[in-house]
């Protein structure tokens, strides 16, 4: 058993973790709008691989325009993750999400209304920004109004959502297709944008925050109102005390604080293999890599799509509810080893295929397997981790450096699929991103704590330990 199996101190029957707080049907709502903003995530990422295809025929973009048209929202994500976090800290979780909420919305429609490839690029560039504020501000919110014992599955909603976006997505490509209403399939990212703002307008700002801040009552009325229980004194008291700590707003040279190293470390590390270990390789490709596999049909390989879309938003699923009865650690590294064996099957059949072209349905199935087995583990658990592990006196900038991370990897991987496929072929790019997987389960083992049912404050504090007690 790994040293670093548990994060925090022991209850007074040894057991480790504090008693469960209690929460209202409110928190659960609070948490499913700003999960919309996952929903938006999704879509916005899924949705161009079908629009495409008409949008080049519009503007006759040439290969590079069209790698851009794709890639700028990744850029324009890396943008809002790095600004989304300093944001959040200053303004507040709730505000931010209404920013957010605004910039789907104008993104939108400037993509729908596109009457030039630069009107287009600059739509999809700002949908890119509000990627990259919801991919801070989301599982932000969801883990300082969420309980310690739900926490979780809560943040997972993040996830789970976003695997939604990008099934609705392919759904609504399918359904345009006929009629080549690429406008249609980028413009409907209003509704939910919408949706998202509405919410936020009647929800409150997190006590965590409010208490940041000095607005002690505010915080003490939030906390009744998502516990449903009149005394919620203790939990603000231990708000309060962690506070007393740190200073009122962090900054960006606190990130290499001793206490704050190795939770960076963790977040980064995390964002980086959750993109190298190729998944949106699969998101953004699948059609492609489907086809190579021997099912030449277009109505086949969307149809292949679909299925990997729908396999990712069950195991998401699954993922939610094991991960506060099992915990975090056991999830990733069962995940992780089970991504290593699918990518060396699928580089296998791949390789078997080429030779005797008669391997393709096990192609797909590995593929969905593959799927799978990151929807329990890399999927959510590295957006729920980088929601609990931070100090909240610079949760919001570290969170936002490990989602800018994220970005910046998955722009790369973006980058450099197609081009790895033509040099090595698909076998040896599998079998690449399944040796990534392997170092990523190593790191995993080696760095990344069990958070499961500790308290926020519990986790920063226990930061603040010496190495060889801080995770025990």
């Amino acid at each position: 058993m790994s040293e670093h199996e548990v994060i925090g101190p022991s209850d007074a029957s040894g057991n480790p973790g504090t008693a469960q707080v209690s929460s209202t049907p409110f928190v659960y709502i609070a948490a499913i709008f700003a999960a919309l903003g996952g929903l938006l995530f999704g879509y916005d990422t899924g949705v161009i691989s079908g629009a495409l295809l008409f949008i080049r025929k519009t503007f006759s973009l040439s290969t590079t325009e069209q790698e851009f048209v794709v890639s700028v929202v990744l850029l324009g994500a890396i943008a809002g993750a790095l600004t989304g976090g300093g944001f959040a800290d200053r303004i507040g979780r709730r505000r931010t999400l209404i920013v957010t909420s605004v910039i789907f919305v104008a993104g939108a429609i400037v993509c729908a209304a596109a009457v030039s490839v630069g009107m287009l690029i600059l739509g999809r560039a700002i949908v890119g920004l509000g990627i990259g504020l919801a991919s801070t501000a989301v599982p932000l919110y969801i883990s300082e109004v969420s309980p310690a014992h739900t926490r979780g599955w809560q943040v997972s909603l993040f996830q789970f959502a976003i695997t939604v976006g990008i099934l609705l997505a392919y759904v609504v490509d399918y359904a345009f297709a006929a009629s080549e209403a690429w406008r249609w399939m980028l413009g409907l990212a209003f509704i939910p944008g919408v949706l998202l703002g509405g919410g936020m307008l009647v929800l409150p700002e997190t006590p965590r925050w409010l208490a940041k801040h000095q607005n002690l009552d505010n915080a003490r009325e939030v906390l009744r109102k998502i516990r449903g229980a009149g005394d919620v004194e203790a939990e603000l008291e231990e708000i309060k005390t962690t506070l007393a700590t740190s200073e009122e707003r962090g900054r960006w040279s606190d990130l290499g604080m001793p206490a704050v190293r190795s939770a960076l470390v963790i977040g980064i590390g995390l964002a980086i293999f959750q993109q190298i270990t190729g998944i949106n390789t699969v998101i953004y490709y699948a059609p492609t890599i489907i086809q190579k596999t021997g099912i030449s049909s277009n109505s086949g390989a969307i149809l292949a799509t679909a299925g990997i879309g729908l396999v990712n938003v069950i195991m998401t699923i699954v993922s939610m509810w094991f991960i506060d009865r099992i915990g975090r650690r056991p999830l990733l590294l069962t995940g992780i080893g089970g991504m290593i064996v699918s990518l060396g099957v699928l580089g296998l059949a791949f390789r078997i295929s080429l030779q005797a072209g008669a391997l393709a349905p096990i192609a797909v199935i590995t593929l969905m397997a593959y799927v799978a087995f990151f929807a329990i583990s890399l999927g959510p658990i590295f957006w729920l981790l980088i929601a609990e592990i931070y100090p909240l006196k610079i949760r919001g900038l570290a969170e936002g450096t490990a989602s800018a991370s994220n970005w910046a990897a998955n722009f790369l991987v973006s980058l450099t699929f197609l081009t790895l496929v033509e040099l090595l072929g698909p076998s040896w790019t599998f079998w690449l991103y399944g040796l990534l997987s392997v170092a990523a389960w190593i790191f995993s083992y080696r760095l990344v704590p069990e958070t499961k049912g500790r308290t926020l404050e519990e986790i920063e504090r226990s930061w603040h330990k010496p190495s060889r007690t801080r995770l025990t």
